[in-house]
């Protein structure tokens, strides 16, 4: 790609920098251990008197900007030149597993018709499906190979329509809270740790203009966990794969960054995404893998994934 290094002297990674500019930052907070709400899987590993925590609210609202104007990833073409890619997020699949039973709102509960979406039907299938239940749950090799229950589920959402029938990741999530409010209210020390979503990035532009570079026309699903106790069971440690990344802490600004342990990619042809000097399709491999793993082990057919596994091109 051009030949141009970082300043490590590895060579520019166009996949690294997509994944740092989407990769959401929360504010966290201390729970007293005297707070009775807590299940012993929160206070796993954690220090003896709190546990660290975000809100869900913090969450949607990292999206709040890249919704409106898009995440803009600085992409180094062919040749050296770069542009800023700008992709907007769009909610693609949820899961949310809670340590308790909660009731929740079946407002979105109905049964609706999958009309799932291909290249031909873009503008005229647009359904969802949503589903929730306040006492089904499942076994699952998730944690250390024991095989324990990951909760109840609460709410699940997997996106079905054309991404043209789509609204970004903030106003989908807001629509969906009008119906399960425990999507803005609760908080990371709620969640099991199979509570997890999928961000599909979409591009919209880039600047400055570039005509036919179609490697720019790569679409992205990114898989996160949104539990505190995922960090003690880090897809690394799990079986899901061997994925690259987990929680992450940044002690001095008090935030948890939640880079993506999954991925899958559409339209990547060509080496602006996959240049082996720099490793990314090494990584992407892995990653996918994970992706792959997880859906799997949990019993999830997630619509995106699989038109990117089927339309890789």
């Amino acid at each position: 790609m051009g030949g141009q290094r970082a300043e490590d002297g590895r060579p520019h990674s166009n996949l690294q920098r997509f994944l740092d500019c989407t990769t959401p930052a929360v504010d966290t907070h201390i729970l007293p251990k005297t707070n009775g709400r807590l299940s012993n899987d929160a206070w796993h590993h954690a220090d003896a008197d709190s546990v660290e925590y975000f809100n869900l609210a913090d969450l949607w609202e990292q999206y709040y900007e890249w919704s409106a104007y898009g995440a803009g990833a600085t992409v180094q073409l062919q040749g050296g030149d770069k542009v800023v890619q700008y992709y907007v997020p769009y909610l693609s699949g949820i899961q949310l597993y809670t340590n308790k039973v909660l009731n929740a709102s079946r407002s979105f509960g109905e049964d609706y018709a999958m009309d799932f979406w291909s290249d031909d039907d873009d503008n005229e299938k647009m359904s969802r499906s949503w589903s929730s239940t306040s006492d089904d749950s499942f076994n699952c090799d998730i944690v250390g190979g024991n095989r324990r229950r990951p909760g109840h589920l609460y709410f699940e959402f997997f996106e079905v329509c054309s991404p043209y029938g789509r609204i970004p990741l903030m106003d989908k999530v807001y629509e969906l809270s009008q119906g399960f409010p425990g999507l803005t209210s609760l908080k990371s020390v709620d969640l099991s740790p199979v509570s997890w979503m999928s961000v599909a990035w979409y591009p919209i532009y880039h600047i400055p203009y570039q005509r036919n570079v179609k490697d720019l026309s790569a679409c992205f699903l990114t898989y996160h966990t949104i539990s505190s106790s995922f960090q003690d069971h880090s897809p690394e440690t799990m079986t899901y794969g061997s994925a690259a990344s987990g929680k992450q802490n940044d002690q001095k600004a008090n935030t948890v960054s939640l880079p993506p342990f999954g991925l899958a990619a559409n339209k990547i042809q060509g080496s602006l995404w996959t240049n082996p000097r720099t490793g990314d399709h090494k990584r992407i491999v892995s990653l996918f893998g994970a992706a792959d793993s997880w859906l799997k082990q949990l019993g999830v057919r997630h619509h995106d994934f699989n038109y990117f596994v089927t339309h890789p091109m």
